[in-house]
């Protein structure tokens, strides 16, 4: 690193350290623990008590910020006058830093009045946000100008933007909250007094907008994970900034769930008003980077064209086209698993009403997760015969689009089944698509022959979802529901995945076929088909499941072992095919037999 790169990066982390110990202030309530500015109790060295000591060591490393921040704009004046990206920013952050101190003084002497304690705040982050973007673009003076590579492009600059500017929003309101008090208003998190909208008015509104701000900023902080991570050229460092961006995001949320539960506890609120000063610094070096490579124009749009021959589809091609973004087929196999373990849950038929909510935000919530597979294996999927003809690798619908579509399901998927079922089956299905997006397609998939063993996770999650929502818990029985999906899933996928081992080996997916080639997969299915018949028999005690179930299973599971078998003993891609086929009869048939085990009156076997 140059000296200036030191220096800047010593001012930031001097001021978010400071940010931090005006956190500890607050949550120990010393802001007046030195009555009078500049000095403490009319002395320059604070007597030896708690609360002086704190605030006077706020003070403190405020005078070594204003140094470094003073040091760091005549440096940027006498070596880099030339870099107006440096040398503006650094000499505003002289005039933000003098502002800072002087109203700490009114804040002092207007006894802590919360407009003014938020405006301190605001002026504070936005004095780490002018050196972030100093330091950003210190370490940027010595990168080349143009790499010839694909990287963020204009419209990924204004997200950045956009996600920076809420997140400023967000930590201005958040510390109005603080500053009124109302940082307890609802002591049930994350719900607000039991509910997802609370009856608002007074402290209660404030709290509720920092909340629905804390949400936008998170699906924002998302967005741009899962936008620079589909880039053709992956910039490193948007890659590690997003990362560590979302990684703070939800540590930041975890510590204000501690807040609620500790009751404002002086190490949660002090590591709450940290974190968010880094997350700020964090988004505008985000927004920086990106602006300055739109600018520069050695960004290629990332997503391509929409080509179609130059013309635009029709609204029912359109409509068509997004509709298949989700994956129909795919939503159906996945809803066989919740209808049943709503009956099981119920032993018997819950209303029609609950059945049909379930149903509909199931869907939503799976379309959005398949919705956003598509925007990011579109590469993957040009190449694949299989999949070719979907709607992005056949430019029917612009990649932007088709992930707003997806953000947009999923958004719709939580609050719509928080608020007609429960929060918990909202929940779950909200962790299924999270694990389908991140764990399996933006990690596994491309990266290990596992990808589908872990992956199938995600389908296995609506089992739970309806468990959850006819009893509001999760029980054993849903989780065995559960097992079984999972255990079920490699076997199914394999079997395709040996069909179309060239496809897989052309996209470079290590698919076990595609790695360890036809004979071990074949194995590898036999093997999750007896654990897969076990698991489907652990149900009968584990569920009191009647002799319905038990013979459905005994004669499925035994069927799909034999087929599985047959498969390793000399199978062709046809036989795949027909194991592959047969697969999705078995978890139909025997999730039926779930239901209609559960409406019988008979008594369980054990």
């Amino acid at each position: 690193m140059t000296r200036f790169q030191k220096l800047s990066v010593a001012t930031t982390a001097s001021t978010v350290l400071l940010v931090a110990v005006g956190g500890l202030v607050r949550a120990t309530d010393s802001g007046l623990g030195c009555p009078g500015w500049p000095t403490c109790h009319g002395r320059w060295i604070p007597p030896l008590e708690y609360h002086a000591i704190i605030e006077y060591s706020h003070r403190l490393l405020a005078s070594v910020v204003v140094i470094l921040v003073g040091l760091q704009a005549f440096v940027a004046w006498r070596r880099l006058r030339h870099e107006p990206r440096i040398l503006r920013p650094s000499l505003a952050a002289v005039v933000l830093v003098l502002f800072q101190a002087a109203l700490g003084g009114v804040v002092v002497e207007g006894g802590l009045e919360a407009t003014i304690v938020a405006a301190h705040f605001a002026t504070a982050m936005a004095l780490v946000g002018v050196l972030a973007n100093v330091t950003t673009n210190a370490f940027c003076l010595d990168r080349p100008t143009d790499r010839g590579l694909a990287g963020p492009d204009a419209s990924f600059a204004r997200l950045a933007t956009w996600t920076a500017g809420a997140a400023g929003a967000l930590l201005v309101v958040g510390a109005y909250v603080r500053a009124e008090g109302a940082g307890l208003a609802f002591r049930d998190w994350p719900l607000m007094d039991g509910r997802l909208v609370p009856t608002l008015g007074g402290i209660a509104t404030l709290m509720f907008v920092h909340r629905v701000l804390a949400v936008v900023v998170l699906l924002l902080v998302v967005w741009l994970v899962i936008r620079v991570r589909a880039m053709p050229d992956r910039p490193r460092d948007l890659v590690v900034l997003t990362g560590i961006a979302l990684g703070l995001f939800v540590a930041q949320i975890l510590v204000g769930a501690a807040n609620v539960w500790s009751r404002l506890s002086p190490a949660a609120v002090t590591a709450h008003v940290a974190l968010s000063a880094l997350i700020w610094g964090v988004l505008v070096a985000v927004a920086t980077l990106s602006r300055r490579s739109a600018e520069r124009g050695r960004a290629r749009a990332a997503d391509g064209d929409v080509r179609a021959n130059g013309k635009r589809g029709s609204f029912r091609q359109s409509t068509a086209a997004y509709f298949q973004l989700t994956k129909p087929r795919i939503v159906v196999l996945l809803l066989v698993t919740t209808v049943p373990a709503m009956m099981l849950a119920q032993r018997g038929m819950p209303s029609i009403w609950l059945v049909l909510a379930t149903l509909v935000g199931g869907s939503i919530a799976a379309g959005s997760a398949n919705a956003i597979n598509c925007y990011l294996d579109r590469d993957i999927d040009e190449v694949m015969r299989r999949t070719r003809r979907r709607p992005l690798p056949a430019h029917r619908v612009e990649p932007e689009r088709a992930l707003a579509f997806g953000y947009v399901l999923g958004a719709v998927s939580f609050f719509f089944l928080a608020i007609a079922v429960n929060v918990l089956a909202a929940t779950l299905a909200l962790s299924a698509i999270a694990f389908y997006v991140f764990v399996y397609t933006m990690w596994l998939k491309r990266t290990s022959t596992q990808n589908i063993v872990i992956g199938g996770a995600a389908g296995a999650v609506p089992a739970l979802v309806g468990w959850a929502a006819v009893t509001g818990t999760v029980g054993l029985p849903a989780w065995v529901l559960f097992a079984i999906v999972f255990v079920w899933t490699p076997p199914h996928f394999w079997a395709l995945a040996m069909r179309y081992r060239g496809d897989y080996a052309a996209a470079g997916v290590p698919m076990l076929p595609v790695v360890r080639g036809d004979e071990e997969t074949r194995r590898q299915i036999l093997r999750y088909s007896l654990v897969l018949f076990a698991t489907s028999l652990l149900l009968v005690p584990v569920g009191d499941m009647g002799p319905v179930y038990a013979a459905t299973a005994v004669v499925l599971g035994g069927w799909f072992v034999w087929r599985a078998l047959q498969l390793w003993r000399g199978g062709s891609a046809a036989g795949s095919m027909r194991l592959f086929r047969f697969s999705i009869v078995y978890l139909g048939l025997l999730f039926a037999s779930v239901a209609v085990d559960a409406v019988l009156p008979t008594g369980p076997l054990v």
